[in-house]
């Protein structure tokens, strides 16, 4: 305890240099506690450009759980670490509690400091979780068939007699030699990534099956076969759910080209010949439909932010996304929020004046860097002045300039980090 008072006085010290700070929280119930836990996690860019994140609360809310004791609970959080006035955005899952709870804050929030963007992206929807949402949909079209193959997984796994007779069939069978997978029921990729190992094993179970005359619960061919076609559909979901749930990089600029990814997906399978392929992704179709029928502004903007992608992203994407009258819409709404939520920085820049900064945590150009450390002598002032009376020319905003430039192709990336590093070395 003395540990963990030390630390958290640490870590609260180091969140006074924090301008801004995203949260994340979620709900969790115990299985053996049966006792509902609600955590909070801070997200944030420290002086040296790193992405960090800390558990900031993990707190046991007593029923009932509606959306004004989540968002006492938050704030009760956020104060309790001085971050009231520094939160700027809070992810949640698709929740009626939580929309309540977000819409509470936002209130509350507004009446004594202004929110980006007029709170536009303050309530962020956990994509990871929209995506669980569509996807429980289509599996619930073979739960019977899903029940089966995940028993037939226990039933092996149960006994040790069992697994040394399962291991015979797959090596008399000679498939390559895995682990069968368990899955957890709440977490949809796991239950793929079961499905997926289990179809590899289809002989095998057979095989299994007339060596046990116990094991009732082997899957009919019929049943495999539509097992593999759901798990053909669900390969871009799963690929998706897999890269945008990392935690130790930036995820959020790859949001909106997987969400294209998959309804294109899903747009070819709603017009398969097979019926059964053709039912699930049109059903599938409907509640990403829902979810994304409405601009999720902040993954566009992160698309923008990304230099290989820009507005081209947005551009490319809306109109596969949305119909032609809505995808224009959308693309005037993302140029506009952009466009103000740089003018909100700029000014609060211009009203606490530039932050100064180590070298290695300085982000100008290159050259301008590379002179700036091989001249003898800085003349700020001077510098200062002359941007000031030197006014003949429309000066352009950085933004303007950076969506006017042409985006990075992927092949320049390593070019550029390697000119930064070259700078940084210097």
């Amino acid at each position: 305890m003395k540990i963990y008072e030390i630390e958290k006085k640490r870590l609260k010290k180091s969140l006074e240099c924090v301008d801004k700070i995203s949260l994340t929280t979620d709900c969790w119930k115990s299985k053996t506690q049966k006792i509902e836990y609600m955590v909070v996690t801070g997200h944030w860019i420290d002086s040296c450009w790193n992405l960090q994140k800390r558990v900031l609360s993990f707190i046991n809310i007593p029923p009932p759980r509606g959306g004004l004791q989540i968002s006492d609970a938050i704030f009760k959080c956020m104060k309790e670490w001085g971050i009231e006035n520094k939160v700027f955005t809070i992810t949640v899952d698709n929740a009626l509690s939580n929309d309540l709870a977000i819409r509470y804050m936002k209130d509350t929030i507004q009446r004594s400091r202004t929110l980006a963007c007029e709170g536009n992206l303050f309530h962020v929807r956990c994509c990871a979780h929209i995506l669980n949402l569509c996807v429980q949909d289509g599996l619930r079209e073979i739960e019977g068939i899903i029940g089966n193959i995940r028993e037939s997984v226990e039933y092996v796994n149960r006994s040790e007699a069992r697994r040394v007779q399962f291991v015979e069939c797959v090596q008399q069978l000679q498939l390559k030699d895995e682990k069968l997978i368990r899955d957890c029921k709440t977490r949809w990729n796991s239950t793929f990534e079961m499905l997926s190992c289990a179809l590899k094993f289809k002989e095998a179970f057979n095989m299994f099956k007339e060596r046990d005359p116990f094991y009732g619960c082997c899957p009919q061919e019929e049943e495999w076969d539509k097992a593999q076609k759901i798990c053909s559909l669900l390969e871009a979901f799963w690929t998706a759910t897999h890269i945008i749930s990392g935690s130790e990089y930036p995820t959020s600029n790859l949001f909106l080209q997987k969400v294209q990814k998959i309804k294109s997906a899903l747009d070819i399978f709603a017009q398969h010949e097979d019926l059964f392929l053709k039912q699930l992704a049109s059903k599938m179709k409907e509640k990403v439909d829902k979810y994304w029928g409405d601009c999720n502004l902040l993954m566009a903007i992160a698309a923008v932010l990304d230099p290989t992608k820009k507005m081209l992203a947005v551009e490319f994407c809306f109109p596969k996304l949305y119909s032609e009258l809505d995808a224009s819409k959308h693309i005037s709404k993302v140029k506009e929020i952009i466009n103000s939520l740089y003018e909100e920085y700029a000014v609060e820049e211009t009203n606490k004046g530039a932050p100064h900064l180590p070298e290695s945590e300085s982000f100008g150009s290159s050259s301008a860097r590379r002179s700036h450390q091989n001249s003898m002598y800085n003349w700020d002032d001077f510098d200062e002045y002359c941007a000031k009376v030197e006014t003949s020319e429309t000066k352009r905003s950085e933004l303007v300039d950076y969506l006017e430039k042409g985006h990075l192709k992927k092949n320049e990336i390593p070019k550029i980090y390697f000119m930064f590093r070259m700078v940084e070395d210097e």
